[in-house]
């Protein structure tokens, strides 16, 4: 059985059920991977569609005197545009702090009377924390803790799957959501993800779970996939981790994050650390986020130092392994402004020995989201 110190989300006997090797990660006891294997499960939901058990993630609404005061509040936070946001539409944006640096990276979703945020795992305490700190009183913040789930159905014959037992979710567009109903159980639904593939994220209470979660496994076209293969897909898809590519000591311009920023928001500023971002933005940063293609079959970990042909340190990687469906070791990391260019050549240091590699373009394969 798994260590008893640590939290279980509602899909914790069920893993256990289904054969999943658990770990602990974020103060949760989770599924890393499932007879299957991480290599087959990377596979299968790149081919076919897997299921995610992200319940660990921080669901919260935030109400208010009405939602355009939330909006305003939420915007004080973040560097996102709120305010463009339509009904049932998401965005993903970040908590920055007054040098710029990442709190958090979260999806925000509008509702006609409420904002929906999804928070990461490891930061839930904190973000919490700083919702209260900085939210003006009249701002509720409902977090739904241990009484909701979240699963997610990631990979292309994901909306095949979820058009069999809500059709509607088959005409739903990329970063859209919308509440309903699956054989009787109540769920907010959204059509986004953390793999590069189509997909959906599925919020339902704790005690519907297990129930939705065997109802998508029993579909012929569904796999359980563990946070071994969720990692190796996300690296693929050139997204972020937190703590890991992007954390406090780095901003959103750095961390290649500025298309997440409108127009206005770049203009008028109005969260922690815009005169920072703002000066980065019309100067440019001094060390980029990059893609890096590893020469040979050797993997660069996290923390490998990245230098220049001449034996200089300029970066370190901050995500790397194997891509399965790349065929070849992936990385990415922050390199010196002046080595970002795709194309330039710099070396790895592994083990003590210098290791080839280019500066590659992200995503290392490729985006597969539903355009509509």
């Amino acid at each position: 059985m798994g260590d008893t110190s640590l939290l279980r989300t509602p899909l914790y006997d069920l893993h256990v059920e289904l054969g999943a090797r658990m770990v602990p990660f974020a103060g949760y006891d989770m599924p890393v991977q499932y007879p299957l294997g991480v290599l087959k499960e990377h596979l299968h939901t790149r081919a076919r569609a897997g299921l995610f058990d992200v319940s660990h993630m921080g669901q919260v609404r935030l109400r208010g005197p009405g939602i355009d005061a939330v909006i305003q509040a939420l915007e004080a936070l973040v560097p996102g545009d709120i305010a463009a946001l339509a009904p049932g539409r998401i965005r993903y944006t970040m908590f920055t702090n007054d040098a710029g640096g990442i709190l958090d990276d979260l999806m925000v979703t509008r509702f006609e009377d409420h904002l929906y945020v999804v928070i990461n795992a490891g930061c839930k305490t904190e973000d919490l924390a700083h919702l209260k700190a900085n939210l003006p009183a009249d701002v509720i913040i409902d977090y739904l803790g241990d009484d909701a789930g979240l699963l997610a159905l990631q990979g292309p014959e994901a909306a095949t799957v979820m058009a069999r037992l809500l059709p509607e979710a088959a005409t739903m567009g990329f970063m859209s959501a919308r509440a309903a109903v699956i054989q009787g159980i109540p769920v907010q639904i959204s059509r986004s993800g953390y793999t590069g593939e189509d997909g959906y994220e599925i919020s339902v209470g704790a005690t519907d779970a297990s129930t939705l979660a065997r109802l998508l496994l029993a579909q012929e076209e569904v796999e359980a996939i563990g946070l071994g293969a969720r990692d190796s897909l996300r690296l693929e898809a050139g997204l972020c981790l937190y703590g890991h590519d992007i954390d406090t000591g780095t901003n959103p311009v750095e961390a290649a994050l500025t298309w997440t920023i409108s127009k206005r928001r770049k203009a008028d500023g109005g969260f922690p650390g815009a005169a920072i971002v703002q000066a980065q933005l019309a100067s440019g940063p001094a060390r980029k986020r990059v893609g890096i293609q590893p020469d040979g079959k050797a993997p660069a970990r996290e923390h490998t130092e990245i230098q220049d042909l001449s034996g200089n340190r300029i970066g370190e990687i901050t995500s790397g392994g194997f891509g399965p469906t790349a065929g070849a070791p992936v990385a990415m990391g922050y390199v010196d402004a002046g080595f970002a260019a795709v194309g330039t050549d710099v070396q790895l240091i592994v083990r003590g020995k210098a290791l080839p590699a280019k500066v590659a373009s992200m995503p290392f394969a490729p985006h597969r989201y539903f355009k509509g």
